[in-house]
């Protein structure tokens, strides 16, 4: 199944893997004169709380051809399971739901916030990028990507350059990538603001499957991605470092998510039909990254502050922090801090008036509302004999929507109807 939020990561990293990698490998350490092969597993556990679990399994490759040239492949499985929330809102009764299949139903118990227990997918993700050092001045690289679930396909290229003055001091970078993503979603995509039928309101299954079938669209659908970033990276001493980027993304098709909904509720909170989300199918965003980062007697540290908005109206504003702390010359940990603030997308509603005219574009997912979310985390890592390394983490995730503005009717004001989300993350980790 979908899940749009990971498209929009997998999107970014593609980007920042032509751009960031290459810069920190300038700033920590120059691509290693040997034909060793450098291998990286890990396997990472994301749980939230009553909600979606998913186990990702992480493998990276890394071959220097001489000293200037590198190869980088990676390798992500992943298998998610649980419920996710569907865009409904809570009632005083029980509620019934059509799958999205269109077979079969689930029902939710009353004063539950609706979440959709058809939720599972595997997704597998292959990248290679080559880095090639043209001359002492500009480095370049190149890259593909490709990742596949059950109902989504992305393809995608990559590619940088970079021009490093004063002494290596100083870099500049500009590097882009492309995306072509197809969705084909179990059931078909929803006709946009439908409203969902139920088999109990038919005499025949011949006659609700008609019905049904009207609430879809024939065939899937594409959205096409387009990523530009610059960035310059400063040697400030011996110690520390400066990164600036600026990022445009341009982003058309289909960005419906196909599996949400939103309640129509009555002037007494209750519900009385519920209807597919839709969104519309552009969006450029904006994106400024600063980066300071610093070398200590006993360990590192960074700070960071990332701001995004679009025309969807979304802004964001983003603080992180990693502070590592080397016990000995082979151990060490490190504390991870993050906070983020987000303005909601112009067309979220956590729910529709009945009566009202029907919008154009809407959506009751929290993902693109009001809301605040932080992350703790520690890691814990071991530099081992042989140059292998092994490490540890453990991080709780907590996000916290809330509500836009909308003045809440009736009943629906004896539930939550903004619950935080929370989550563990926990990841083993062994370079060798």
């Amino acid at each position: 199944m979908q899940l749009t939020s990971k498209q929009s990561i997998a999107s970014a990293l593609a980007l920042a893997s032509c751009s960031l990698l290459s810069q920190q490998a300038n700033a920590a350490e120059p691509i290693p004169a040997n034909d060793d092969w450098k291998v990286d597993a890990a396997i990472m556990y994301y749980g939230e709380q009553d909600r979606v679990q998913a186990t990702e399994a992480i493998g990276n490759v890394q071959k220097a051809f001489g000293d200037t040239s590198l190869l980088d492949m990676k390798i992500v499985v992943d298998s998610l399971t649980g419920a996710s929330a569907s865009g409904a809102v809570a009632q005083a009764e029980s509620q019934t739901f059509t799958r999205p299949s269109g077979d079969g139903q689930y029902t939710v118990a009353a004063g539950d916030t609706p979440l959709d227990d058809t939720f599972h997918d595997t997704r597998v993700q292959l990248s290679a990028n080559w880095q090639e050092v043209i001359n002492q001045d500009w480095t370049g690289n190149i890259g593909v990507y490709g990742s596949k679930e059950f109902d989504y396909l992305s393809m995608g290229i990559n590619g940088g350059l970079e021009r490093s003055f004063n002494k290596n001091n100083t870099t500049l970078s500009l590097s882009g990538a492309f995306t072509n993503d197809v969705v084909d979603p179990v059931g078909g995509r929803p006709v946009a603001m439908s409203e969902m039928v139920f088999r109990g309101n038919y005499y025949n299954d011949a006659d609700y499957q008609a019905a049904f079938d009207q609430t879809r669209l024939a065939g899937d659908d594409t959205k096409q991605t387009s990523d530009i970033m610059f960035g310059v990276t400063q040697i400030i001493n011996r110690n520390w470092l400066m990164q600036a980027n600026y990022g445009l993304s341009s982003v058309s098709g289909y960005m419906t998510d196909p599996y949400k909904i939103l309640s129509e509720v009555d002037v007494n909170g209750v519900t009385q039909s519920y209807r597919y989300e839709n969104r519309p199918d552009s969006r450029l965003k904006h994106s400024v990254f600063l980066l300071t980062k610093g070398a200590l007697d006993s360990g590192v540290v960074d700070f960071s502050y990332r701001y995004s908005t679009d025309d969807w109206e979304i802004q964001s504003h983003t603080l992180e922090t990693h502070y590592r702390y080397n016990f000995s010359p082979t151990i060490y940990a490190q504390l991870h801090l993050r906070y983020y603030q987000q303005q909601a997308a112009e067309f979220y509603q956590p729910f529709l008036m009945s009566g009202d005219a029907i919008p154009e574009y809407a959506s009751a997912d929290y993902r693109i509302g009001d809301m605040t979310a932080y992350t703790i985390g520690l890691k814990f890592g071991q530099h081992l004999s042989g140059g292998h390394e092994l490490s540890y983490r453990i991080e709780y995730y907590q996000q916290n929507p809330e509500n836009n503005g909308t003045e809440i009717p009736g009943q629906l004001q004896n539930y939550d109807l903004f619950p935080s989300v929370k989550a563990i993350v926990a990841q083993v980790s062994y370079s060798f």
